[in-house]
């Protein structure tokens, strides 16, 4: 039985053209690997990330029908319809995506795994899933897109807002915010970085450095709401100038008024300017840091938050801790494909345990 692929190939290979398509190693055209139209507001960075992974797999000539999406509640946790629509994809409850991440790949270890979470899905309501998804080094790309606030909820302040931002509705946030990269170091995470959803090409090289990995490999990127943190003081917005501010009670509301806002190649740092005037400074790690050492990770990420700047690229990674399929020892024919008789014990055996009580 022919796969959608070798269908969509062959159709096309009896169709002549004039002009032969672009196409990657399993002969498909990157729009192949579009999902569904997105209903996220315009300009939101979580769009970026989604054409980041579409353009990533594509290129990598992943099989779609051996990808699983994983993702949690929230609207990061929407993304997942919007590429790979040929892959399976999971809306966990919020907070519980790495359980049921690892539980589908203990099932099925040769399926490749990509979780989409967002700042309150993991470091609020699921940090302790997070944590022990760390700690088991499950192999999969866990992918935070951080804005620090809660869009599908009318912007409250997640666990990663700054201490002191003001929102108009939401007050003043007092309390100091988690940094998901030292969490996850914290944890023992065996991949860690941190990008910009307007840095395409530094997103995408992570995120295939993140495919790659033997592991888990956790990417924290910083993804701005441009509809609810759009407050000069965030160092997670865009921001919106005054005269443009939304009302927050409109559900239906997608701004269309601001496009994406998207860098050139950088060394070093680069002051990057929002919508409304407001600045952020993006710092990269130069070529002398070693991302094996675990204590330079450390101490990288926490000078970087003292001079309140946001710190990308590759910060720590680890080849030498064994991932949790490795631990468990399973068989090499995946749990998903073997027979009944294999995977659970007989009536027969069962009756002789429960004599045995």
């Amino acid at each position: 039985m022919s796969t959608p692929a070798q269908e969509m190939v062959a159709r096309r290979a009896g169709a002549a053209r004039a002009v032969a398509p672009k196409v990657n190693p399993l002969g498909l055209e990157k729009n192949d690997y579009k999902g569904r139209p997105s209903t996220l507001c315009k300009g939101c960075g979580h769009d970026s990330i989604s054409q980041r992974i579409l353009n990533v797999a594509w290129e990598l000539g992943l099989d779609q029908s051996q990808v699983i999406k994983m993702s949690g509640i929230g609207c990061s946790s929407k993304t997942p319809a919007y590429y790979l629509g040929w892959s399976h994809g999971f809306n966990g409850v919020h907070g519980r995506m790495p359980s049921i991440a690892t539980g589908a790949i203990v099932a099925n270890q040769k399926l490749t795994c990509i979780g989409v979470s967002g700042d309150g899905d993991t470091a609020s309501i699921g940090i302790g899933q997070f944590k022990h998804a760390m700690r088991r080094n499950v192999p999969m790309v866990y992918i935070v897109e951080n804005n620090g606030v809660y869009g599908l909820t009318k912007g409250q302040f997640s666990a990663t807002a700054d201490d002191g931002q003001t929102l108009k509705y939401q007050g003043v946030n007092h309390l100091p915010p988690l940094d998901i990269c030292l969490e996850a170091l914290a944890a023992n995470a065996t991949f860690v970085a941190r990008s910009f959803a307007g840095d395409p090409k530094q997103v995408e090289t992570l995120l295939k450095a993140a495919l790659s990995h033997r592991g888990i490999a956790v990417i924290d990127i910083i993804s701005p709401c441009v509809t609810f943190n759009n407050h000069d003081t965030s160092t997670k917005s865009y921001g919106y100038g005054k005269e443009h501010e939304i009302p927050l009670h409109e559900l239906n509301y997608v701004p269309a008024i601001h496009d994406e806002i998207e860098i050139e190649e950088y060394e070093g740092e680069l002051e990057v300017e929002l919508h409304d005037g407001s600045k952020i400074v993006l710092k990269k790690m130069d070529e002398s840091y070693d991302p094996t050492s675990r204590a330079a990770a450390f101490d990288a990420l926490d000078r970087a938050h003292q001079e309140d700047k946001f710190l990308t690229g590759l910060f720590y990674v680890s080849e030498a801790q064994p991932d949790m399929l490795e631990l468990l020892n399973l068989t090499g024919t995946p749990l998903a494909y073997l027979p009944e008789s294999k995977v659970r014990p007989s009536r027969e055996a069962l009756a002789e345990l429960m004599a045995g009580f």
